[in-house]
């Protein structure tokens, strides 16, 4: 994408870890020093960046046809979320898929961007497959838990990256703990440990 400099990728060997939360405050973070930002919501089948961001208009095209991206938390943002009813379910295959992806990088109106961060779906599917065959991605960050259980997951994941020659920038541990309000004792809901074992690891 030529207006674009830096192509970051999040994704996660499974669902149920945070990744399109850690896709949207890494997005935001990166709005807020400053930069200029876009959040293209990969997960066709579970798209939540709607609901995350509050936006609840379909997007519009511009004069040239081409879709201009939604305004959010200063971010333009894109999902498959805003073109389908909230409780439509998308049942489509690999090609279907790869379209739509296409279409999200080449017929929306992106303008120059610093960082365009992508939210993948989870596991190892066709979205990163065409995903690294449509653009170049300059960065890959993977989000796992801290349980032992989501070692294996995040191996896959950073596998699937080496194969595709996405160099992996780090793993995001997310719900490492939780600290009840007024008080200063963290509690593991999830266990701890598993993040640093699979960094360490790999």
């Amino acid at each position: 994408i030529p207006e674009v400099k830096n192509v970051i990728a999040v994704g996660a060997g499974k669902g149920g870890v945070g990744k399109s939360t850690v896709a949207v405050n890494l997005a935001a973070a990166l709005a807020q020093s400053g930069a200029s930002v876009g959040l293209l919501d990969g997960d066709i089948y579970g798209p939540s960046m709607p609901t995350m961001l509050g936006l609840t208009e379909r997007p519009k095209a511009g004069a040239d046809q081409k879709i201009l991206p939604m305004q959010a938390h200063g971010m333009r943002c894109i999902s498959m979320g805003s073109f389908v009813p909230e409780e439509a379910a998308l049942i489509w295959r690999g090609p279907m898929l790869n379209n739509a992806l296409r279409q999200f990088f080449a017929d929306v109106r992106w303008g120059e961007l610093d960082y365009l961060v992508i939210d993948l779906p989870p596991g190892t599917g066709d979205v990163p497959l065409s995903l690294s065959q449509m653009v170049n991605v300059g960065a890959a960050v993977i989000v796992t838990t801290p349980q032992d259980v989501a070692l294996a997951d995040v191996v896959r994941a950073k596998t699937m990256f080496d194969q595709l020659k996405i160099p992996v920038a780090g793993l995001i541990e997310n719900m490492a703990g939780f600290t009840p309000p007024g008080s200063d004792v963290v509690i593991d809901l999830f266990g701890s440990g598993g993040g640093a074992k699979a960094a360490k690891r790999l």
